[in-house]
């Protein structure tokens, strides 16, 4: 039983690790991690969304451990076409974010041929020490990302966490199901973590070519709403929760 029982958790700890890896997860955080220039501070992106991932997966155990209830079909299939709209709405916040600072570039551009700035920076070493020293501590510092929490939790039942829910089922004990709901949260803010320092690396490493960074940020918001576009008909269409 106790051999059993060691499974199942361990079982829970993988699967959330693979949770993580859904294609309509790495969108998400792409569009979020593109934000940043640096892919280590884009670790927190990925924290914060298996958080908030984590809360949902929470509350509906404790639903299926206190009640004893299974999601219904419709409920979990209308989660995933949420999943679409947020990805849509990420991929035109992206996009949206472009164009107001391309229209803010041209306006200062605009601005320099009749005025003169005189730009003075301090490039001594003291300077140079501690703006080293404050990035490093800011790395280090745990840094909640309110947005990427957010869209955790409506990634809540989509994909796979279902299968969390169909193994939880199945522990009769409510100390063990909770243990186990942890452990799975804990493999998808350990995975998403990871992911999204190299999900970062193609922002980070184009950020000193604007032109560039700026291509690849509009892939990163077209992606999405294409990806979200087709969710939502796979899932409004095909799997017939509008039809």
């Amino acid at each position: 039983m106790e051999a059993t029982l060691m499974g199942a958790l361990a079982l829970g700890l993988l699967l959330g690790a693979r949770h993580s890896l859904d294609a309509d997860h790495v969108m998400a955080v792409s569009t979020i991690v593109s934000e940043y220039r640096n892919p280590l501070r884009a670790l927190w992106v990925g924290v914060s969304w298996g958080l908030g991932h984590t809360t949902t997966l929470f509350l509906l155990g404790l639903l299926v451990i206190a009640v004893g209830v299974a999601i219904p079909d419709q409920v979990a299939l209308a989660f995933e076409f949420g999943v679409g709209i947020v990805l849509i709405g990420l991929g035109v916040q992206v996009l949206w974010n472009l164009w107001r600072r391309a229209l803010h570039l041209h306006s200062h551009e605009h601005e320099e041929q009749a005025h003169a700035h005189l730009h003075i920076h301090d490039r001594s070493p003291s300077h140079a020490h501690a703006s080293a020293v404050d990035w490093r501590l800011d790395l280090m510092r745990p840094s909640f990302r309110r947005k990427s929490y957010l869209v955790g939790t409506v990634h809540g039942l989509a994909g796979s966490a279902a299968l969390m829910l169909i193994v939880l089922g199945s522990i009769q004990s409510p100390l063990w199901g909770l243990a186990y709901i942890l452990l799975f949260g804990l493999g998808s803010v350990a995975s998403m973590g990871v992911i999204t320092i190299f999900l970062g690396l193609p922002f980070s490493l184009s950020s000193r070519a604007p032109a560039i960074n700026r291509v690849v940020q509009g892939a990163a918001g077209i992606g999405s709403i294409l990806f979200g576009a087709f969710l939502m008909y796979e899932i409004g269409v095909v799997e017939g929760l509008l039809v």
